[in-house]
């Protein structure tokens, strides 16, 4: 017998259970990093040229920088869009806990005056 195989990759389901504050707070970080160790990998690839490196060398580490100083951005943006939804969520649960208030101290209103009407029965 063959056994059935995942078609999906194993961190699938990983990711998919993270919430977004966990996305955002791995994500952020490791944008960062990776940016600035492109721009660290940059800056040594200038130095090989200066230096009179042959030419294979340091174009090939230019290019490895530009990937990383792509891929730091492209996962700093991943995270941004993480932050930016995680403040819509909660301005949203705001406004409609605020909404929810104002309803229900409206209803309470009418029925308090409702209920301060005079008895027939009472006399002053």
């Amino acid at each position: 017998m063959i056994p059935s195989i995942d078609p999906k990759p194993p961190g699938r389901k990983l990711i998919k259970r993270m919430s977004t504050r966990t996305k955002w707070m791995i994500l952020a970080p490791c944008g960062l990093l990776m940016f600035s160790f492109g721009l660290t990998v940059l800056s040594e690839a200038a130095h090989q040229r200066r230096t009179g490196v042959p030419t294979q060398v340091w174009v090939v580490l230019g290019l490895y920088s530009l990937v990383l100083i792509n891929t730091g951005l492209i996962l700093f943006g991943e995270a941004l869009r993480f932050r930016i939804l995680l403040n819509v969520r909660r301005e949203t649960r705001r406004s409609m806990r605020q909404i929810v208030r104002k309803v229900n101290t409206k209803s309470n209103r009418k029925t308090k005056s409702d209920k301060k009407t005079k008895s027939p029965t009472k006399t002053d």
